[in-house]
């Protein structure tokens, strides 16, 4: 992945996942987009977990196994872990996936099914083959509300307690998140990697606040990337229009490998140009097979003569695409000149990029149609 840039959300385990898109030669920047509330601190999880204890419950949803180990945490801190422990013993367990499944069985309890396709929408289906009239079902949520799925419990006639064993509040530090946007909607950044739910609204909101919600939509439709763990991630993105690329298993390493796939099937383009092989990729130019990091500014101008490759790009239309100019502080013409100065000098090549006087400027080959 030389060459491309990736924007990470993910706020647990962000520093593992960073290291393994170094790895693969990204350029990453990060932006935790969420934060998660204390446990001990949450009378909302407090107040369910003794509604849990009220009376038996028939069926019991476990949606991830961090929250199942952190309601546990919590209800032991307040003296409920046995009685909750003995609770779920008399209960029907269903785990959504495989770490869900590991935490149940480490806390001493079976587990009595578990989908196959790790989304809640396979677990709603099963409990409603089963039939839910009457009954009391608890539901470990991950996060955010499953509005849908528990209003579909209560109209089949369940009886439904939502157990928010962590929830989600915006990062503190919005400035990174601000950032990340601004470069998405800017052509800075090739993907955007989403790793919960949450962290896609808070993304959204984050934009939404800068005036930008709009801008960030149009660049994930079309150029940037986005790339989520699962399902449930993606669905927010995919509601609104937004293709995703998920990988088969949600783990980080599926993630990473799947981005790794993916932006340079997509997001390269080889031209030959004055004699040398021009790859584009990213916020960079593979030349020859070296690696030329570019700057924004010639990368932009690079990347529109790379559209029509061979023919002439008018100075006023290249002037459109560089960023970050300010309007009466260079004239069009020599802002345009400098971006092309630094190409040549970024691309390390002679005679990749051509002037054409009193025209504007092309890639030297046979122009394409």
């Amino acid at each position: 992945m030389a060459g491309f840039t990736v924007g990470v959300t993910a706020t647990r385990r962000r520093e593992e996942f960073r290291a393994l898109l170094e790895r693969r030669g990204a350029r990453v920047v990060t932006a935790p987009a969420i934060r998660l509330v204390p446990l001990p601190e949450d009378d909302e999880l407090l107040a369910a977990t003794r509604r849990c204890l009220d009376g038996p419950l028939d069926h019991v949803v476990i949606t991830t196994g961090v929250g199942f180990r952190g309601w546990f945490a919590a209800a032991e801190g307040w003296g409920l872990a046995a009685e909750l422990s003995g609770r779920l013993a008399s209960a029907r367990l269903l785990t959504r996936g495989p770490k869900a499944r590991g935490a149940v069985r480490a806390a001493g309890h079976a587990d009595a099914w578990s989908p196959s396709s790790e989304s809640c929408s396979e677990v709603l289906a099963h409990l409603m083959e089963r039939g839910v009239a009457g009954a009391r079902v608890a539901v470990q949520l991950h996060g955010e509300p499953l509005t849908g799925f528990v209003a579909a419990l209560r109209e089949a006639g369940a009886e439904v307690i939502e157990v928010p064993v962590y929830r989600w509040a915006p990062s503190r530090d919005a400035a990174p998140m601000r950032r990340l946007v601004a470069q998405a909607v800017g052509g800075a950044v090739d993907a955007i990697a989403f790793t919960s739910a949450p962290a896609v609204l808070a993304t959204l909101s984050a934009a939404r606040a800068a005036g930008l919600e709009d801008d960030l939509l149009a660049a994930l439709r079309s150029r940037v990337t986005a790339a989520c763990v699962g399902p449930v991630t993606a669905a927010p993105l995919e509601e609104r229009g937004v293709p995703t690329v998920r990988p088969e298993r949600a783990r980080l390493g599926s993630l990473a490998r799947a981005i790794a796939r993916h932006l340079p099937a997509h997001g390269v383009r080889r031209i030959e140009a004055g004699g040398h092989e021009v790859e584009l990729r990213g916020h960079a130019a593979v030349v020859d097979g070296e690696l030329r990091p570019l700057a924004p500014a010639p990368m932009a101008v690079l990347k529109r003569l790379a559209e029509r490759p061979g023919h002439v790009v008018s100075r006023a239309e290249l002037r459109t695409v560089l960023p970050g100019t300010v309007p009466g502080r260079v004239s069009a013409e020599h802002a345009v000149e400098m971006a092309v100065t630094r190409l040549r000098r970024g691309l390390g090549r002679p005679g990749v990029v051509e002037t054409v006087v009193k025209r504007g400027y092309r890639l030297a080959c046979d122009p394409v149609s």
